[in-house]
């Protein structure tokens, strides 16, 4: 009976170190699997820089400058300029800050002087109680990494 035992063991040993190498070699054909795909990647992005992309929205991050006057009775006309330019087309989405006084616009125009012209015509940019932070953003250039074809074996 002992020695059933350990036939039986020396099975079971067998058996583990098996399926434990062939967890291996999965694990290893899946890493060369991503090698695979990311080595073209590592190569474009050695070799040439990411293609340039279109600015397709303005991000206006507007705050209240500190020596403003009393704005409460321009803001009917300021929300009522505001949404002209929302149903224009010209504003896409709009947030309030919450860290301190100010608005957030995502703006669909492509670039940073007709938004600058545009807040600039709103009645808090004529009285000069508002001003905006313009960043040009367009679609996210590292996607062309995804493009690559990966090389023939």
């Amino acid at each position: 009976m002992l020695h059933e035992l350990r036939v039986y063991a020396s099975i079971n040993k067998r058996i583990y170190s098996h399926f434990r190498l062939r967890k291996v070699k999965t694990a290893m054909k899946i890493l060369l699997l991503l090698l695979s795909f990311a080595l073209p990647a590592v190569a474009l992005a050695q070799s040439s820089p990411l293609p340039a992309v279109p600015t397709t929205k303005i991000l206006a991050i507007g705050h209240i400058l500190p020596a403003a006057k009393d704005r409460t009775s321009i803001m009917p006309s300021e929300v009522r300029e505001t949404v002209k330019l929302y149903l224009a087309g010209k504003i896409d989405s709009w947030y309030v800050r919450r860290d301190q006084p100010g608005v957030v616009f995502l703006m669909n125009v492509s670039t940073v002087q007709e938004a600058h012209d545009l807040l600039e015509a709103l009645p808090l940019g004529k009285a000069g109680i508002m001003e905006f932070e313009l960043i040009p953003i367009g679609p996210l250039s590292p996607l062309n990494y995804l493009l690559v074809e990966p090389a023939k074996p």
